[in-house]
């Protein structure tokens, strides 16, 4: 089990007037899983994952990642865990458009002692894999969007991270642009048994995953695992829960 989360709630407001987010929230992902978090708009979905990854502090509950409750970390410690053990993925590639694409990439191993033949080795496989080696030079505004992503996706697995946390991560993507880089996560996923946690609203960027998990109001309403079903079934059975929920739209 490298993620445990038992009774998260998350508040915003005062007393007058409180807002609960997320409402006593249990949740376990073990090494290696591919999960989605669905549901509609003000479901909680962002906030969960935002909790998740130590971006939002969590009003009550434990959250314990291989052993370690972040929740009892001090802002300098989770900073450190932040930036050395996950890696990030947004809608928004947040690329720095004065670094290269491979100066981009090697970002989160330039806080490290690390050898330079060992960080262009690291380099070379994860932006091999991703379709990012041939524009190792290129800057941002020099490629397209779909390209953009997958620099992201590789700066966000280039210093091996215990849990990858993905925000929207195709929302800015065209659908065969999207579809590349769900094909190209799920591969990573499995070969280096990478965890990823993804928000999204698109049930067919759900169904590259192996679990989803459907929030409404605060709490976890359900869970599908996609098991021997293949991707078509898997999105049918998505596509009927989200039918149940009455939709799923784009949280703001």
């Amino acid at each position: 089990m490298i993620l445990e989360a038992s009774d998260i709630r998350k508040s915003y407001g005062n007393r007058m007037n409180r807002t609960e987010v997320l409402q006593g929230i249990d949740l376990n992902i073990e090494q290696g899983e591919f999960i989605s978090i669905m549901g509609a708009s003000g479901s909680g979905k962002t906030t969960l994952l935002n909790v998740l990854s130590s971006i939002d502090r969590v009003t009550s509950g434990h959250i314990i990642i291989e052993g370690q409750d972040i929740t009892n970390l001090k802002d300098k410690e989770l900073a450190n865990f932040r930036k050395n053990d996950l890696g990030f993925m947004f809608q928004e590639y947040n690329l720095l458009h004065t670094l290269t694409v491979k100066e981009n990439i090697l970002l989160p191993l330039s806080i490290r002692n690390m050898k330079k033949a060992e960080v262009e080795k690291q380099f070379r496989l994860v932006a091999e894999e991703l379709d990012t080696y041939d524009v190792k030079s290129k800057y941002p505004s020099e490629i397209s969007g779909g390209q953009q992503q997958r620099t992201s996706a590789a700066r966000a697995f280039i210093h091996q991270p215990k849990i990858i946390f993905a925000d929207e991560p195709t929302g800015a993507l065209d659908s065969k642009s999207a579809s590349s880089l769900l094909r190209k996560l799920q591969q990573l996923n499995s070969k280096s048994n990478s965890t990823i946690m993804m928000v999204t609203h698109d049930a067919t960027a759900a169904s590259y995953s192996g679990r989803v998990i459907f929030l409404k109001d605060g709490l976890i309403y359900s869970t599908l695992r996609k098991g021997d079903h293949s991707q078509e079934d898997f999105y049918k059975k998505i596509m009927n829960t989200q039918s149940v929920l009455g939709g799923v739209g784009v949280e703001s």
